[in-house]
């Protein structure tokens, strides 16, 4: 960006990025598991279910002309005539960016309450964004960020007594900064909570009926599933992941959402190439080489592209770290693949290192592998720098935050908004990614 734009153009749009990367994206993303519901058919039950949440507010559900299976659901915020109460609790950053986006506050993202916090208190909800607040203090004066009014569940005596491990709702949001709905127990067969740039590089990916299917880093399985639901259960797709408590949430929403064609094992995708013959382990990784017709590699990665993310704790030394790891798990996949087969890399990220870097080492790395154009095409273009040609960069899918200004939206402006722009914007203001696909060519 520095020899593109310069040093100070640079820093503009580095600054605007962060002030981006802090607030949540303009609309809440649900994937319709057609496998077992039409998009229809949950568009109305999300309608009803919207209705009831927000005390009568019509709030649209929107279904995205590209791609199909994916409802758009508007974010209003953010909201400046919450009162602020007395009583206080801060939570966790982590905590602080799921309630930014409609989730309620669980007890283990509590740190701190006001020493008189009663069960049933409306109580100020505060994000501890530096991870400064020491857990089971009374008050904190360190730097925080307002997200709304809620009701608390527990008292703090409840909360810090540390007599046993609590996990439910802690604290109810009444008076979020960002209206978003909470899908805790919402049609959890249905639809599943996925960013619209991760519903797309399946969609990318194309899978067919009757196809082995590879998702080399697979956890949570929003993919894995989506993958399975395109293919109409038909077919393999198998999911590696190297921790194993991810590989069962992996198998929960399999079972959730009704498919069969997925098998989730707890393995290491570096290691998942089939080295040698000796031992049998047919069906299950690892692998022979040229075993899948599609793979998906949704690269480990810095996470630079999350939103909200009000706590930018990242080192030089991690955000290079991911470099390496993602070529080697590369390096694996295209050995893998079968000649003529599709591979998709994704990262939620937006450093040029982790993606059109990337990119130009492969094409470098693998003579047999070629850059294709994408279907759909909702993202922006690659950014220069890595020595890619404009050609190149064009068969690329990268999402910047920063490329649309902040927009706060209330009831007023989304009565008369037209729907081509509320979709242009939900297409734009969204999390950071990246999304390239390979073929590789026929041996001859």
């Amino acid at each position: 960006i520095v020899s593109a734009l310069g040093k100070e153009a640079a820093e503009r749009k580095f600054e605007t990025l962060l002030n981006h990367l802090s607030h949540p994206p303009s609309f809440t993303t649900v994937r319709v598991n057609t496998h077992l519901a039409s998009v229809q058919h949950v568009k109305n039950l999300l309608l009803d279910e919207l209705q009831k949440q927000f005390n009568g507010l019509s709030v649209p559900v929107l279904q995205h002309p590209d791609l199909q299976d994916v409802l758009l659901i508007p974010v209003i915020g953010p909201r400046k005539n919450i009162r602020k109460q007395q009583c206080e609790a801060i939570v966790g950053a982590q905590c602080g960016s799921a309630v930014l986006r409609g989730a309620h506050v669980y007890v283990p993202g509590i740190v701190s309450a006001s020493k008189f916090m009663k069960a049933g208190d409306v109580i100020s909800v505060y994000s501890d964004i530096k991870g400064k607040c020491k857990r089971g203090a009374k008050e904190f004066d360190g730097t925080k960020v307002f997200l709304g009014n809620g009701i608390s569940e527990l008292s703090r005596r409840e909360i810090f007594s540390g007599l046993h491990e609590l996990k439910g709702v802690g604290i109810r949001m009444t008076e979020p900064v960002y209206l978003s709905p909470s899908f805790d127990k919402v049609l959890p067969s249905c639809i599943f909570l996925q960013n619209l740039p991760s519903a797309l590089a399946t969609h990318v990916l194309d899978p067919q009926p009757g196809e082995k299917i590879l998702d080399l880093c697979a956890a949570p399985g929003g993919k894995t599933t989506h993958i399975a639901a395109l293919m109409h259960d038909q077919g393999e797709v198998i999911a590696l992941d190297k921790i194993s408590n991810k590989v069962e949430k992996i198998k929960q929403n399999a079972l959730l959402l009704g498919l069969n064609s997925i098998r989730a094992f707890c393995f290491d995708g570096t290691k998942a190439l089939k080295l040698d013959m000796v031992k049998n382990t047919e069906g299950e990784p690892p692998f022979l080489p040229e075993s899948f017709d599609r793979i998906l590699l949704d690269a480990p990665c810095s996470g630079m592209g999350q939103r909200p993310n009000m706590a930018c704790s990242w080192t030089l030394k991690e955000v290079t770290s991911y470099q390496p790891l993602q070529r080697k798990l590369f390096t694996v996949a295209v050995k893998l693949l079968k000649p003529g087969g599709v591979l998709v890399y994704s990262t939620c990220t937006i450093t040029l290192a982790e993606n059109e870097e990337q990119v130009a080492w492969a094409l470098a790395t693998f003579p047999d592998l070629q850059l294709q154009p994408q279907e759909p095409r909702i993202g922006g273009e690659g950014m220069m720098g890595a020595g890619l040609s404009l050609e190149q960069l064009k068969q690329l899918q990268r999402f910047d935050p920063s490329a649309v200004p902040l927009q706060d939206t209330d009831m007023d402006s989304l009565r008369d908004a037209r729907i081509e722009d509320m979709v242009r914007l939900a297409n734009n203001d969204c999390i950071g990614f990246f999304i390239a696909k390979f073929v590789k060519c026929k041996s001859t």
